[in-house]
């Protein structure tokens, strides 16, 4: 899998979180078919190339759109040291193994965590599913920093973005195969593996796929 180009100004985490609802963060549920906390595997041919063999978790699926944050592409030259240096933030603890990941094409500059559900922000935490929870407040890269963050995580820069029933005709149209979702899968396997162990945890090998874009 090759590693994506993304560049690193203007990294942004949020401050002030704005995903808690009611108290606790979660997701809508509004769409006839919820896709929130699924996984998308990109089908060979759908077109697109920043999705090339792409692995999305699903964060939000509702009347509304849907939004998905890939998690098998490492950003290209940026590690999380390097990054943390830039956001002036000290690292005390040895995070030298973790990379960046091109998250999707959308607001690229903007950083998002998915991690365990040992890990909750004092700011906001999203709890996508009961075991991968999301978090976009800086305070999750400090307290990785400290070696106070969650023991399994992942973070990104963007995310993928669809607006009310687009994601519906993609899939109708065999841009997409769909899959349930495991932190094995998330935060164990390695990134260049994740799109053979997606189409392996449905049954379909990948040399079965057609380029064409049909179902194998």
């Amino acid at each position: 899998m090759g590693d994506m180009d993304v560049r690193l100004e203007h990294v942004t985490f949020e401050v002030h979180g704005d995903l808690e609802r009611s108290g606790k963060a979660r997701m809508t549920e509004t769409a006839a078919t919820n896709l929130t906390g699924k996984m998308l595997i990109a089908m060979p041919g759908m077109g697109d190339p920043r999705f090339e063999h792409s692995v999305v978790f699903m964060c939000d699926h509702s009347g509304d759109g849907a939004m998905g944050l890939i998690i098998n592409k490492p950003a290209k030259d940026l590690d999380i040291p390097t990054l943390l240096s830039q956001l002036d933030i000290d690292m005390q603890a040895d995070l030298s193994g973790h990379s960046a990941h091109f998250g999707g094409p959308v607001e690229t500059g903007r950083g998002f965590v998915l991690h365990s559900p040992d890990y909750r922000s004092i700011v906001t935490t999203l709890d996508v599913r009961d075991d991968v929870h999301m978090t976009a407040t800086l305070d999750i890269l400090e307290d990785l920093a400290r070696g106070l963050g969650p023991a399994r995580w992942l973070m990104m820069l963007g995310y993928a973005g669809w607006s009310a029933g687009q994601l519906e005709g993609e899939i109708v149209a065999n841009g997409w195969l769909v899959c349930d979702a495991t932190p094995e899968l998330i935060f164990d396997v390695e990134d260049s593996k994740k799109w053979e162990a997606a189409l392996e945890s449905i049954g379909v090998p990948a040399f079965a796929l057609s380029a064409e874009g049909g179902r194998a």
